[in-house]
């Protein structure tokens, strides 16, 4: 069995929001997702972008806020999956008074592995 918590992965910032890496590409001998947990504080947004060939699901954990996926924007809260295809633009946006959490999953795994190296807590 393998553990990773988020006191010990990898973080970025990124809009105001904490990204921690808690599964990398071969990480674990994994090889084919990346998983991140992200911590959204009120008011925080990511900038919308897009992976080349990456699938990618969103799980919000707790909190609420609005998930944009191309021209659509949702509301999303506690227990809602979004699925976004590759090269759709996105971003989520935390409008509520917590701070939102969520998990997501990439595959295959993304590249952006080095960002989290470089804001690697020690």
């Amino acid at each position: 069995m393998h553990t990773q918590h988020i006191t010990r992965a990898p973080v970025h910032r990124r809009g105001g929001q904490l990204s921690y890496l808690l599964l990398a590409r071969g990480q674990f001998g994994t090889t084919n997702m990346n998983v991140t947990w992200v911590e959204c504080p009120p008011g925080s947004q990511q900038a919308r972008h897009e992976h080349a060939s990456q699938e990618q699901v969103y799980v919000i954990i707790r909190g609420r806020g609005v998930m944009i996926v191309g021209d659509e924007e949702q509301e999303v809260g506690e227990g809602t999956l979004i699925s976004v295809p590759p090269w759709m633009p996105h971003a989520i946006r935390n409008d509520g008074a917590e701070t939102m959490v969520y998990v997501s999953a990439t595959s295959p795994p993304f590249d952006e592995a080095l960002l989290y190296e470089l804001d690697a807590r020690s």
